[in-house]
């Protein structure tokens, strides 16, 4: 288990404390439209931290091209249609360029600042001349007025206990999911970022945002800091 992380729950629990089985129980939201109405139809999408393949099957099933990685075997057992490849994120490097390369699941905000500019060098690394990197962003109060719970229509709850200070600017978080016949917790840590040390953190791997591309600013379509002649632009 990597430090600060741990699960429970029935299952399979993977390093950074995530339940397999939790996982798969979770529905895709709308983050497969958001992501087909901001990148061309068909694009050959890296997705980074694909887990079971929430994401990557609605993407298939929308006429994208996947490959999906996760540092998960158990996780990566469960997709189907992709390929896939198992490696961690900051050290993947396949010799190969993308559309689109996908970094969801809040995973920009890693604790460790090196793990976060290791996966933002590796999405520069395979990104194709003219494509894009989709990131999805914590909201801007995931961490404070806590706790807090969400009911889920799929008739689960989903709750944020804790987010504690650990030192240099990283939170301990605690989230809980409940189910009818099933809990699970997770803790994790996590850096909080403002926008401006997002976009900070972008510029050092060489990036800059296109666009952010929901009212909450929580999903963000970024480019090569060299590519000019687009304004960066909300909507």
């Amino acid at each position: 288990m990597r430090e600060g992380h741990e699960g429970t729950g029935p299952g399979a629990i993977t390093p950074d404390g995530s339940a397999v089985e939790l996982y798969e129980r979770l529905p895709v939201g709308d983050e497969p439209d958001i992501i087909a109405a901001a990148v061309p139809a068909g694009a050959r999408v890296l997705e980074l931290g694909c887990g079971v393949g929430r994401m990557t099957h609605a993407l298939l099933e929308r006429g994208f091209e996947v490959t999906a990685v996760d540092e998960s075997a158990e996780m990566l057992a469960r997709v189907r249609g992709a390929r896939t490849i198992h490696a961690p994120i900051e050290r993947l490097d396949i010799g190969e360029t993308f559309d689109v390369v996908l970094l969801a699941s809040f995973l920009v905000h890693a604790g460790d600042v090196e793990v976060r500019q290791g996966m933002l060098r590796t999405c520069v690394r395979h990104l194709a001349k003219g494509g894009c990197v989709l990131i999805q962003r914590e909201g801007e109060d995931y961490h404070t007025n806590l706790p807090r719970e969400r009911v889920d229509p799929a008739g689960f709850t989903v709750r944020i206990l804790s987010a504690e200070p650990v030192g240099d600017g990283v939170d301990s978080v605690r989230a809980e999911y409940v189910f009818p016949d099933a809990v699970w917790t997770q803790t994790f840590r996590a850096r909080p970022l403002t926008r401006q040390q997002f976009e900070e953190a972008l510029a050092e791997a060489g990036l800059r945002v296109d666009r952010y591309l929901t009212a909450d600013r929580v999903w963000v379509r970024a480019v090569p800091a060299a590519e000019r002649g687009m304004r960066t632009e909300e909507r």
